[in-house]
């Protein structure tokens, strides 16, 4: 039976892609937008483009704060994309300090516009990106990331990126201007992506493949 999985739609995203790599995979998305639909879910994702407050109000007006806290503590596997993964942490200072669903201790701040030489550096960071171990976070082998091997590249669109408090949850990393920064977490079922592996060919079908519990 294709699994089902259910996107979570609060107004910020382009979900067409992420249906269409869902579809292609084998699976069964539909849309989700009201507290019900999230809490009789059996596999969510978080996706988002878009500024962390306006995230956030959305979840908020539409009741799904709750309801996507309660899946994470649940264990009902739930993937963050983008904007999604970022909201999944304790706060952001993106126009402001704005509080997130604290699913994960940490902060998201802006990129550097300052390479490590010194030099400036474009943000946003748009484009492809290679993946690395984070050191001392959890081994991919342990992870969604258990199909691919360091240096895989995926592809990004973001100015904004979290930093966790226990950096056991890190599970890649990716470099901008010499500067590192998290790509990745993970804690059980939740799984958290800066990238977006929709858009990340081959790569990213991997990822969503082992998150949706297939078969490779």
């Amino acid at each position: 039976m294709p699994p089902r999985v259910t996107i979570i739609d609060y107004g910020l995203g382009n979900l067409f892609s992420l249906r269409r790599a869902l579809g292609y995979l084998g699976a069964e998305p539909e849309t989700a937008s009201t507290p019900r639909e999230v809490e009789q879910a059996e596999q969510l994702i978080l996706p988002g483009v878009g500024a962390f407050g306006d995230g956030m109000r959305q979840l908020r007006e539409r009741g799904l704060v709750d309801p996507v806290r309660r899946a994470a503590t649940e264990g009902v596997p739930l993937l963050g994309i983008c904007l999604g993964m970022q909201l999944f942490f304790t706060e952001s200072e993106e126009f402001g300090r704005h509080d997130g669903l604290g699913i994960f201790a940490g902060r998201v701040g802006r990129l550097a516009a300052t390479a490590a030489s010194g030099e400036p550096v474009k943000v946003p960071h748009v484009g492809w990106n290679a993946l690395t171990p984070a050191p001392g976070g959890l081994p991919w082998e342990r992870s969604a990331l258990q199909e691919l091997a360091p240096g895989d590249s995926v592809y990004f669109v973001h100015s904004y990126v979290p930093s966790p408090e226990d950096g056991a949850v890190t599970v890649a990393e990716m470099a901008h201007g010499g500067h590192r920064y998290c790509a990745m977490v993970q804690r059980g079922a939740v799984v958290g992506c800066q990238f977006h592996p929709e858009k990340s060919g081959a790569v990213g079908l991997r990822i969503l493949r082992h998150f949706l519990g297939l078969e490779g």
